[in-house]
């Protein structure tokens, strides 16, 4: 069966309506009855208490709920009421997340226009958009916008700005013929699109699509189908919880089994061991990571980039290939002269001068000849047209002064057909006719040319050049008007006749250039080895002199159009994605497509983009990143960020600001581990020569709630380092757990458990009590000092950039009281099964405790040497 735009518009009404006449309200109740409201269907939500309980499905939570009930039962309700207070804090924080998340059909069913005119029993009738279904005809004029999908009946130099579902910046221009064979979307003209909207002229449209059947309509099921990804981080915090909490359960049951063996009590073994789990299980981890992100985005969000879900925060610092929208996003959505050319000279519009006669009757005419304005920052009208109004206000000339002393007289507007438009006015020279429109059309017309102030005939030279020139401009993806004009001894109306024997004056060229901070964004995108890609629904030539500048493209061949992806398989598009660098014409099929052959690839892909047709794309992508304020709202709710700014280089700055909230995250893991490898390790010292135990439950508790996670969340605070954007990504399988990694977090485990053992064995000399209180005094300090051992992978000690986090002071000095309070103050004793200490012996706890920093600074400077 053909396509609507390949059938003539009365086979199209044929076809639709049955007949050549318009709908009458009985068959507009009827055709409702059977394609139901012109209104997008919305996918069904988790309940607020299913978002709640999934976040209990993650293991290492699963592994705390089962040893908290355990406690429980076991009389030890303090471990169990800790376990399941820090768990819902955590869930909490998971669920308001979740809840602000997805509102991209809500934002879809918004885009349509929220009123219609369309044609019922012989009169023109304003409706809801909603109610509008299969047969209307709908009627349209300059500034409407586009209820449903149908196929054009009447067309009256009608343009469409269809950027949302193509993201071509150019408004397109309309007619009512059918176009043979297949084309893509952007380039059926006689058709119009829900979400579009009319820039210029009017027409009538025939519906042929509504609701979910439309272009709108199937990007909606592209969201609904299109899954949801995990960063990396998430990915590697599953694994890594999963990994470490079964090591632990399996060591901690060894540790219960040599109680038991030693003679020990059944219950107190195992509460031991469910308290030494406790300890050395993370808990908070996810707490501290959430709150780590949560003030990266408030960093994040000063910087022009909202996140939407925390942990795209650390998934975009990881990217390797960032997938870009041209219009809006690389370039700034708005026509611009970039050259003239006049007496066979090309001059920049930088070097436009509207003293000398030439640019300034340039200017004139083309300011008058024009139907646009600019009224207090208010664009009206054709784009092209726009920016020539533009170039005038900016070089003092504004449109409204020229225009109110050589009023319009007599026009003849635009059309597809005649690709021109003219207009009459008296000029200080005579009558004038100027006419305006593309080289091709009107170089038959042209007869003289006006050179060193004089009108002569044109000759063969004279055309060589004015087309060579014109084909330049369209190679650098320019698009180009021909400025004319012809006398008349007297005022007349004019006719099409008339546009002949033209005087040839210049020629314009204009384009959508890019933002000045896209070029440099990309060139830090490079050097932090991430890989630039333009997809884009604009035309290949366009688009290719967009990367050029910008330093995306360096070769041609590195441009294709969708047509091309249309032949590949999934397998030969993995393949063929390699050096490929912009993608052209491209559908919301393609796009995802792309993204997908990427991370098949193993590339972890940023998306961006600010029309509808970015949709489905950025949710497919690890991190989809939406334009604030040229973004349609489907956009901003399909993407995990949303820059304010709309400014390409603010994604520079997230993808910085994620690499060093990553690293921060890991060096936080490393605290939380290496100290808890400490702990584990005197545990199992004493275990094995069957020493009392050194640590009470509660003890382990203090640690793991109070000299624990306050350092840790100050070291996710760590002042950021620029000098991440020197590395390249991290590889997407990569985990946490590197070799490197794990040494470290042994060395350092090693180093603190051999200081608090030996504090053990000094208390030990006195009795069982006191060598449990000091080897708790000195585990508690050594893991606050430890804090600034991880600050960096390099020695730090005498840089000066060791106390440079105020949050890590605060930290200390709050961990540093406590555990003096405790170890100090009589009446804390037995809460917290310890000894009081002397002064003597407090020195000696904060003495082993301090060993700890020299002692790994000089183990960092040996491997970083190494």
């Amino acid at each position: 069966m053909k396509a609507y735009y390949n059938e003539s518009k009365t086979e199209v009404r044929k076809q639709v309506n049955g007949s050549l006449k318009p709908l009458t309200e009985q068959q507009v109740k009827a055709n409702q009855e059977k394609y139901g409201l012109n209104e997008l269907v919305e996918a069904k939500k988790k309940s607020l208490l299913m978002v709640f309980l999934e976040q209990y499905k993650d293991f290492l939570v699963i592994i705390l709920i089962i040893a908290a009930i355990i406690s429980g039962f076991l009389g030890d309700f303090e471990s169990a009421i800790v376990i399941l207070i820090v768990i819902t804090i955590n869930a909490i924080l998971g669920t308001v997340q979740t809840v602000k998340a997805e509102q991209s059909l809500n934002s879809l069913k918004e885009l349509s226009s929220p009123t219609a005119k369309v044609l019922r029993d012989g009169k023109i009738v304003e409706i809801p958009s909603k109610e509008v279904t299969i047969g209307d005809e709908v009627h349209l004029e300059a500034g409407d916008y586009i209820p449903a999908d149908g196929r054009i009946l009447e067309n009256a130099s009608m343009k469409v700005d269809e950027s949302a579902l193509t993201g071509e910046s150019v408004a397109v221009e309309k007619d009512t013929d059918a176009i043979e064979g297949e084309v893509p979307l952007g380039d059926r003209t006689n058709m119009v699109y829900s979400g579009s909207f009319v820039t210029y002229g009017r027409g009538t449209f025939l519906v042929t699509a509504i609701g979910m059947e439309t272009e709108v309509g199937k990007i909606a099921q592209l969201l609904k189908s299109t899954s949801e990804k995990k960063t990396p981080l998430q990915v590697n915090l599953d694994n890594f919880g999963k990994k470490l909490s079964i090591i632990i359960i399996i060591f901690c049951a060894i540790l219960f089994g040599l109680n038991i063996l030693q003679g020990g009590n059944v219950g107190d073994a195992f509460m031991f061991a469910v308290a030494l789990a406790v300890a050395a299980i993370p808990e908070a981890l996810s707490s501290i990571v959430t709150i780590v992100l949560s003030f990266g985005t408030q960093k994040m969000a000063r910087e022009g980039a909202i996140i939407r879900k925390l942990q795209a925060v650390e998934g975009l610092g990881s990217v390797s290939i960032i997938c870009s929208d041209k219009t809006g996003t690389l370039t700034q959505n708005k026509m611009t002269v970039e050259d003239y050319y006049v007496e066979g000279q090309r001059i920049p519009a930088d070097q436009i001068d509207p003293n000398i006669p030439f640019h300034k009757d340039l200017m004139r005419m083309s300011v008058l000849c024009n139907d646009s304005s600019n009224v207090d920052g208010k664009e009206i009208g054709d784009p092209t047209e726009t920016a020539l109004i533009n170039l005038s206000k900016k070089l003092g000339v504004p449109a409204s002064r020229v225009r109110g002393v050589y009023p319009r007289l007599s026009e003849l507007p635009f059309d597809s057909d005649r690709k021109m438009m003219s207009t009459f006015h008296l000029l200080k020279d005579g009558y004038t006719m100027i006419t305006k429109g593309a080289v091709d059309a009107l170089m038959g017309r042209i007869k003289y040319i006006r050179k060193n102030n004089q009108v002569v005939e044109i000759t063969d030279q004279d055309r060589e050049d004015i087309l060579a020139m014109n084909m330049e401009f369209s190679k650098n993806g320019l698009r180009v008007l021909a400025v004319t004009y012809r006398k008349f001894d007297q005022e007349k109306v004019l006719e099409y006749e008339d546009e002949n024997e033209l005087i040839f004056l210049g020629l314009i060229s204009m384009m959508d250039p890019p933002r000045q901070e896209s070029a440099e964004a990309v060139r830090k995108s490079k050097m932090a080895g991430i890989t630039p890609i333009m997809i884009t629904g604009d035309h290949k030539i366009t688009a290719a002199a967009i990367a050029k500048r910008i330093g995306i493209l360096t070769d041609i061949s590195q441009a294709v159009e969708g047509s091309a992806i249309d032949k590949l398989s999934d397998e030969q598009l993995r393949e063929f994605v390699e050096d490929k660098r912009v993608y052209a014409r491209v559908s919301p099929e393609h796009k995802i497509r792309i993204v997908k052959a990427w991370q098949d690839k193993g590339n972890i892909v940023a998306m961006t983009g600010d029309g509808v047709n970015d949709a489905p794309a950025l949710k497919q992508a690890d991190i989809g990143v939406a334009m604030g304020i040229t973004g349609s709202e489907v956009s901003k709710d399909a993407a995990a960020m949303v820059l304010t700014d709309d400014n390409f280089a603010t994604i520079i700055k997230a993808v910085e600001n994620g690499r060093n909230i990553y690293a921060h995250i890991k060096d936080a893991i490393q605290f939380l581990l290496s100290g808890n490898f400490g702990a584990i390790l005197v545990v199992l010292y004493a275990s094995v020569l069957a020493l009392p135990v050194p640590f009470a439950p509660v003890h382990l508790l203090f640690i793991n709630l109070l000299t624990d996670s306050l350092p840790a969340i100050a070291l996710g605070l760590e002042p950021h380092d620029s000098s991440v954007m020197n590395e390249k990504p991290r590889p997407m399988n990569e985990s946490i757990l590197t070799r490197t990694f794990l040494t470290s977090i042994g060395l350092e485990g090693l180093v603190i458990s051999i200081m608090t053992m030996i504090a053990f064995m000094i208390g030990y000399q006195e009795n069982a009590l006191l060598a449990s209180t000091m080897a708790f005094g000195t585990l508690c300090l050594s893991r606050l000092v430890h804090g600034y051992n991880c600050k960096s992978k390099a020695p730090v000690l005498f840089k000066r950039g060791f106390f440079n986090n105020k949050y890590l002071q605060g930290a200390f000095l709050i961990g540093f009281v406590l555990i003096t309070c405790v170890l100090m103050v009589p009446f804390l004793d037995s809460m917290f099964k310890v000894q009081t200490l002397t002064i003597q012996q407090l020195m000696i706890v904060y003495g082993l405790a301090l060993a700890n920093l020299p002692i790994i600074q000089v183990i960092k400077w040996i491997r970083n040497r190494k």
